[in-house]
């Protein structure tokens, strides 16, 4: 039978607390550790955006940069589709209680998101609150003017904006014997360089992404011309569509006979037709100033860039062009350590070395006058011919009633039926006067019903 004396039992009973011990003094020492580290309080911020592809990525890295600045706070970026389906998706969340803190919103959405008064959490109402430096006078007046109320305070942050831009394919215009240094200025002008293009076997002459903002809204507003009464929309929710003048018909006809010829080739609602300008297909696009990311990523040839055309018969054209892309919108009912730290990633982004990388390396509008001056002092425009155009143009002429942007009721809803009126023009079904006379009729209904439900 196995012995074993007392004296010996007790001194290996001895060794072994000593060893619990040493090993309970050890893990109290790692959770001390564990619990004192910053990374175990830190403070996640849900942030939903519409960006994918370059974008999505220039976006990721500036998360990733204020995460890596400070150790209290992480910015989460989570993409949710396109604009539509975004602020859908926080529409939605925000009824079950699980709306992210930060919501990317385009520019159209601003009078929807405006009446939802107890889902916003104002930006210059959460930079005061949270003590940060927050001054509308830092931002470009065409950017502030679209995101304020009536007594100029900032209702959203002014992230990625944008408004459109020519570009054009200068190996096809060598090819078709056009100067690639000189880019069409006129819609004549375009409509004489497609012509040749398409003889020296383009595919297509021309053709535009978001063909309601570029189109109808920006065309509009470098025309001086209306798209509604109210300032369009500015001024109240009693606003009327009356886009359907004389020179909107006149531009929307001539579209319409190019496209018989595909001068002009009508490629789809969105950004549908981005990848055909890159595949060199279409050789010349109207399209965002944000687009330049991911022109300059994918496309083979060398890339000319200009203005928008426009028609110089019109009196006081161009005017200015308005903005478009997204701001961002603080959503109520997430902790108070959300806000703050979404006070401390807005202050981030402020910043003029951060705006002015992100105004670069995208294309998108520098929306501080310090990013500006910054990327000038740089050499960057001196470096990248054309980078300053989106700037130049935006800020061509001091804004009008008529060219200071849109601020009308359901106007994604309102967009859509224009692109729907536009299609049935384009493809032959109905005159350009019956389409603009249709889009304004049943656009103005939207506005009677986002009118009556918002008193």
């Amino acid at each position: 039978m196995f012995k074993i004396s007392i004296s010996k039992l007790v001194c290996e009973i001895g060794l072994i607390v000593k060893s619990v011990l040493r090993f309970l003094q050890l893990v109290a020492a790692l959770a001390a550790v564990a619990f004192a580290s910053p990374a175990w309080a830190l403070t996640d911020i849900v942030w939903w955006h519409a960006m994918s592809g370059e974008l999505g990525r220039q976006l990721d890295r500036l998360a990733a940069d204020f995460n890596a600045s400070q150790s209290e706070y992480r910015i989460v970026p989570s993409y949710k589709g396109n604009y539509t389906e975004t602020v859908t998706a926080a529409i939605f969340a925000f009824r079950s209680h699980g709306q992210p803190a930060i919501v990317q919103v385009n520019e159209i959405a601003t009078a929807t998101m405006m009446a939802a008064r107890g889902a916003i959490y104002p930006v210059f109402e959460l930079m005061r609150d949270e003590k940060e430096a927050f001054s509308p006078d830092d931002y470009l007046p065409a950017v502030t003017g679209y995101y304020a109320d009536a007594a100029g305070n900032m209702l959203s942050f002014p992230f990625n904006s944008s408004t459109p831009i020519l570009y054009y394919n200068k190996n096809l215009f060598r090819s078709a014997g056009l100067d690639p240094d000189i880019a069409p200025k006129t819609w004549a002008d375009v409509g004489t360089a497609a012509k040749r293009l398409r003889a020296a076997g383009a595919v297509c002459g021309f053709t535009t992404s978001w063909p309601s903002w570029i189109n109808v809204e920006n065309f509009s507003a470098y025309h001086n011309l209306p798209i509604s009464t109210e300032a369009n929309g500015f001024g109240g929710l009693d606003a009327v569509l009356n886009f359907n003048n004389p020179v909107m018909v006149r531009h929307i006809a001539q579209l319409a006979q190019w496209q018989a010829d595909k001068v002009f080739d009508y490629s789809g609602r969105a950004t549908t037709a981005e990848p055909r300008f890159q595949n060199g297909e279409c050789a010349i696009f109207i399209g965002s100033s944000g687009t330049r990311a991911d022109i300059k990523a994918n496309s083979k040839f060398e890339v000319g860039y200009g203005m928008l055309p426009y028609w110089p018969d019109v009196a006081g054209a161009p005017q200015n062009s308005i903005v478009g892309g997204a701001t961002l919108w603080v959503l109520r009912g997430r902790p108070p350590a959300e806000y703050r730290g979404v006070a401390k990633f807005f202050a981030f982004l402020s910043k003029p070395e951060v705006q002015t990388a992100w105004h670069q390396n995208t294309g998108y509008l520098p929306v501080t006058r310090a990013a500006f001056d910054l990327s000038r002092a740089q050499g960057f425009y001196d470096r990248n011919p054309g980078a300053a155009i989106s700037i130049e143009q935006i800020t061509l002429k001091p804004p009008t009633e008529n060219s200071r942007g849109v601020r009308l009721g359901s106007f994604v809803l309102i967009r859509d039926v224009i692109d729907d009126e536009l299609e049935q023009a384009f493809s032959g079904k109905k005159s350009a006067q019956a389409a603009l006379d249709s889009a304004v009729e049943r656009g103005n209904k939207l506005l009677r019903q986002f009118e009556r439900a918002n008193p």
